[in-house]
C-alpha cells in the first residue's frame, strides 16, 4: 500500500527510485523506442523467432475462434419490447510479462493477443529487466509480435502503477492483465476498482489423476515439470491404487535426483506435494474438484467419464499425449489461469476477459404503456415514488397518442 501511494503521489521519481533499488535499473527512458525494439529482436536466434511465431499463431487462431462464439443478441420478448446485448472491447489493457526466476516470454501472447483479437485499441506491456543488464531479447520479440503498442522495461509494483495510474506519458489503462510474483498479485488486488484485473494468480499448481493403466514415469515427469516453477508450487497426484501411488513416488524421487532444477522442485515436492489414493473414479473426481487445480491432467483409460463430470479446473489436459508445458508455451490455450481454488468460480484469461457484455432495450409506444403501468405499481409498492412518476408520464403520453390515433 505504501509503495502504491508513493508511486501515485510522486510519479516517475518514485518509479525510478524503486527500479534502482530492486532491479539496479535506471535507463534514460523506460519505454523502448522502435529502434531499440528492432535491435532487441535482431538478437534473437532465427529458430527462436520461428518457434515464437508458431506459438503465437496457435494462440491467435484459438482466440479468434473463441471470439466468433461471442455473438450479439437481440430478442423481442413480448410485442414491442426489444432487448439485446452487445460485446464491447475495453479501450486499453496493461499487460505484465513476468521475468523473475525465469524469463517467461511466452506469457506475452497470453494477454496481448486475446486483447487485440477482442478489439482493444491500446495495449501497453511491461516486463522487468534482467538485473542491471536491460531486457531479455526473446521477451521483446514476443511482446512486439503479439501486438503491444508500447513496451516498457520495468518490473514489479512500479510497472503496475505506471500502467494503472498512467505515468511516463501513458494513458491509464482500463484492465491490468498478466501473471507475476506475490507482490505483483497484491498490487493487482489493491488496484482493482481503479481498473479491472484479469484474476489474482498465486503459485502455480498441477494435479494429475492417474489410474493403474497410467505410466508412473510420465506422471512423475509431469508433476516435476510444474514443481520447478516455485518452492510454493502445488503438486498433487490422485491415483486409484496404493500400488500405483508407491510406484509413482519412487519414480518421482529417482527423476528428482537428476533434475537440473531440483533445488526448487525438491522444495515444492517436499512442502506442497500431496498424494491421494481414491477408492474409485467418483472419489477421485470429488478430491480433484475440491482441490480445484490450475492445471489438471488426466492419465486414465476412461477419459470421457472424467471429462463429462469434472467441474473445477483452470485448464484440462486430456490424455497422456498432452501436458501442461504444451498449454503453457505452445498449443494455443491460455496459461493465465485461476489458482488457489479460484477455479471454483472462474476460468482463465480468454478473449472474453477483454469484452464487456452490455445490455440495451428499446420499445414501441404501445409497449411503453403496457410496461409502464406495471412499473408504476411496482415502484409505488416499494415506496419509490419518483421512479413511479417516470413510468406514469409515459403511460399518459403514449396512452394519449394511442387514444388519438384510434379516434381518427
Amino acid at each position: 500500500t505504501r509503495m502504491l501511494v508513493d508511486l501515485e503521489k510522486n510519479g516517475m521519481d518514485a518509479v525510478r527510485q524503486y527500479s534502482r533499488k530492486f532491479d539496479d535499473w535506471d535507463p534514460p527512458s523506460f519505454q523502448l523506442s522502435e529502434a531499440e525494439i528492432r535491435e532487441g529482436i535482431a538478437k534473437v536466434p532465427e529458430q527462436g523467432i520461428r518457434d515464437t511465431d508458431y506459438c503465437q499463431g496457435n494462440v491467435r487462431t484459438f482466440a479468434e475462434a473463441q471470439f466468433k462464439t461471442m455473438l450479439p443478441l437481440e430478442v423481442e420478448i413480448r410485442p414491442g419490447v426489444i432487448l439485446g446485448h452487445k460485446h464491447i472491447p475495453v479501450n486499453s489493457v496493461g499487460s505484465y510479462i513476468p521475468g523473475g526466476r525465469y524469463p517467461m516470454f511466452g506469457s506475452a501472447q497470453m494477454s496481448i493477443i486475446p486483447a487485440k483479437v477482442a478489439g482493444v485499441k491500446r495495449v501497453a506491456a511491461c516486463t522487468p529487466p534482467v538485473k542491471g543488464q536491460g531486457y531479455y531479447p526473446a521477451t521483446i520479440n514476443a511482446i512486439k509480435k503479439a501486438g503491444a503498442d508500447a513496451i516498457f522495461i520495468l518490473g514489479g509494483v512500479p510497472a503496475l502503477a505506471l500502467m494503472a495510474f498512467g505515468l511516463d506519458g501513458l494513458q491509464a489503462v482500463d484492465v491490468l492483465c498478466g501473471a507475476g510474483n506475490r507482490f505483483v498479485a497484491e498490487a493487482k488486488r489493491q488496484l482493482f476498482g481503479r481498473c479491472g484485473i484479469d484474476l489474482l494468480a498465486g503459485p502455480t499448481e498441477i494435479l494429475v489423476i492417474a489410474d493403474d493403466h497410467a505410466d508412473p514415469a510420465l506422471v512423475a515427469c509431469d508433476l516435476l515439470g510444474q514443481a520447478e516453477h516455485d518452492p510454493n508450487s502445488g503438486v498433487c497426484l490422485i491415483c486409484l491404487s496404493e500400488d500405483f501411488a508407491v510406484r509413482a513416488m519412487k519414480e518421482l524421487e529417482k527423476q528428482l535426483a537428476v533434475l537440473p532444477t531440483r533445488e526448487v522442485a525438491s522444495l515444492s515436492w517436499r512442502d506442497q506435494g500431496i498424494v491421494y489414493v481414491a477408492s474409485d473414479a467418483e472419489e477421485a473426481i470429488r478430491l480433484s474438484d475440491n482441490y480445484a487445480p490450475e492445471h489438471l491432467e488426466l492419465h486414465v483409460r476412461d477419459l470421457d467419464y472424467y471429462f463429462s463430470r469434472l467441474t473445477n479446473y483452470g485448464s484440462l489436459f486430456i490424455g497422456e499425449e498432452t501436458t501442461v508445458a504444451y498449454g503453457d508455451k505452445t498449443i494455443g490455450t491460455n496459461h493465465i489461469l485461476p489458482t488457489s481454488r479460484a477455479a471454483r468460480y472462474t476460468g482463465g484469461v480468454w478473449v472474453g476477459k477483454f469484452l464487456k457484455t452490455c445490455t440495451y432495450q428499446r420499445m414501441t409506444p404501445e409497449a411503453s404503456v403496457e410496461v409502464g403501468e406495471v412499473t408504476e405499481r411496482q415502484c409505488n409498492l416499494e415506496n419509490m415514488l419518483a421512479h413511479g412518476i417516470t413510468a406514469r408520464v409515459r403511460v399518459e403520453r403514449y396512452g394519449a397518442l394511442a387514444t388519438r390515433g384510434k379516434s381518427k
